[in-house]
């Protein structure tokens, strides 16, 4: 057993790989987490050199050209907010600022100024050339941030990567909210990960297998302020404004880490009503949703064929 770690998009990744040769396993693990850090440098919404922060100084003054792999991650991103009816959306980017979520400690803001960002929240300000690969926004001020994406997405490029050297059993977790487990540990069928309060049935905890597949949890604990006895969580509505009241978490299971991270974001957004989001569109995908400290509600999936 290879265990190895990497500080990045401000969360601990722990990469966990089993085999025979243990000089093989580090260097695949050590090029995987070469591979996390790269994208950070490109899709990170708070570092002043990253190609987003740079689509979001120019894309509103005219169409910026965009790398072709990220060109079709943002692509991939508004599909998905269509798919999950605007609970999940990459503009959401306004709001972080509005409610002081972006290198601050958070801060209820003005109504004026509330409406103001969420005027500037929506898919549709984005505009995609597919022959130029280039990116437009509608208007001046509209920001993309990957914040419930690009952590899930880190994670799928880095397993790919193991995959491509040959590993057949690791577990990769991006601190306690996206992980991924290529096959199983040996001497036993799946990766068996234990979800924290409220995540629980029958006043026991939900603990999900995985094999060869990601579990991503959205939750209001962690980043959050406190203002006059209510607690504000760091996850917003793109749709109202306003911080997530639906649900304290949200956990989803399924092949696609990327899309884990942001169907948990969506269902965390919408409550129990996400199940049927996830059903009508999302084959393979499984989840829970804690509603208040006390009510818990599970879904099972279709499967993928």
């Amino acid at each position: 057993m290879v265990t190895l770690s990497l500080h990045a998009m401000a969360t601990r990744f722990e990469l966990v790989l089993h085999g025979a040769d243990e000089i093989r396993l580090r260097a695949a693990g050590e090029e995987a987490l070469q591979e996390i850090e790269r994208l950070e440098a490109q899709l990170s919404f708070y570092r002043a050199d990253s190609e987003i922060t740079w689509i979001n100084a120019h894309a509103a003054d005219r169409p910026v050209k965009v790398e072709p792999r990220l060109f079709h991650l943002l692509k991939d991103c508004a599909q998905l907010c269509t798919a999950t009816r605007g609970a999940f959306d990459i503009t959401v980017g306004p709001l972080m600022r509005a409610w002081g979520m972006v290198g601050d400690t958070g801060a209820i803001p003005a109504t004026i100024e509330r409406e103001a960002a969420r005027a500037r929240v929506g898919i549709h300000h984005l505009e995609f050339d597919d022959d130029k690969m280039t990116i437009h926004f509608k208007q001046p001020g509209v920001e993309i941030d990957l914040g419930g994406y690009g952590k899930g997405y880190a994670i799928e490029r880095a397993i790919d990567s193991l995959r491509e050297k040959g590993i057949t059993s690791a577990l990769l977790h991006g601190g306690t909210s996206s992980v991924y487990g290529i096959g199983a540990p040996p001497g036993d069928t799946a990766w068996r990960i234990g979800l924290r309060e409220p995540l629980k049935k029958n006043d026991q905890l939900i603990t999900i297998e995985l094999c060869d597949e990601a579990l991503s949890v959205s939750a209001l604990h962690g980043k959050a302020f406190v203002i006059a006895d209510r607690t504000y969580g760091h996850v917003l509505d793109p749709r109202t404004g306003e911080p997530v009241s639906r649900a304290l978490a949200a956990a989803v299971a399924g092949p696609s880490p990327a899309v884990c991270e942001a169907l948990s974001t969506a269902l965390l957004v919408l409550g129990s009503s996400g199940f049927a989001v996830i059903a009508e569109r999302f084959a393979g995908y499984r989840g829970a949703v804690a509603l208040d400290e006390t009510s818990c509600q599970t879904f099972e999936g279709k499967s993928c064929d």
